[in-house]
């Protein structure tokens, strides 16, 4: 029931060191898309001031998720909702930050629109939407190694693939979210903050 994705072993501390710069001291924080829960679990843990809310579409990976909050017995992270990014009305109201990790090159650009428009209208304003990933950015070289998981993303599904990064601002921005900083990371992916207007 629980699950374990190698790659969570290799960001989470990159990650968190992002997130201590940018999260609120306390309040909700919803996590879209998150997969085998041990991103949101780490973050519970290291966060004990603030709430955080995992979510993810898929069943199985509500039980993973929910399998890490009890097996860490973590108070302040609540029990996996059942969210589709892509959805117009998702079953929470407000939030004070948003995480989607690995999430927008794995999934429909119908998600991403989703993404930003639910993110548009739960988050307050000065609210953060954090985004991690792969993404093409004009004027800079994608890495060898993003071209070609790129090409097997689109193997997989015609459907997935890297974003350009300014599609995603350009989107961003049409839902009052600014872009407030993009910061590179290991592997060639980057945290993309953007703030509530």
């Amino acid at each position: 029931m629980k699950r374990s994705a190698p790659a969570v072993a290799r960001n989470r501390e990159p990650i968190l060191t992002v997130l201590r710069r940018v999260l609120p001291a306390t309040g909700l924080v919803l996590e879209i898309a998150s997969g085998s829960g041990e991103h949101a679990a780490h973050f519970a843990a290291a966060f004990p001031d603030l709430v955080f809310q995992p979510s993810d579409p898929d069943a199985e990976a509500r039980a993973s998720i929910d399998a890490w909050r009890e097996e860490l017995a973590l108070a302040n992270m609540r029990p996996a909702l059942a969210l589709d990014a892509q959805s117009p009305a998702w079953r929470l109201a407000n939030a004070d930050a948003i995480l989607c990790i690995n999430m927008i090159h794995i999934s429909p650009w119908a998600a991403t629109h989703g993404l930003i428009a639910g993110a548009g209208r739960i988050l307050p304003t000065g609210g953060l939407l954090y985004l991690y990933g792969p993404y093409r950015r004009a004027g800079i070289p994608t890495a060898a190694s993003n071209d070609a998981f790129d090409a097997d993303l689109r193997r997989r599904n015609p459907a997935w693939g890297l974003r350009n990064l300014e599609d995603v601002v350009d989107l961003a921005a049409q839902a009052s979210l600014d872009h407030a900083d993009t910061i590179g990371m290991p592997a060639n992916n980057v945290s993309v903050i953007f703030k509530r207007r």
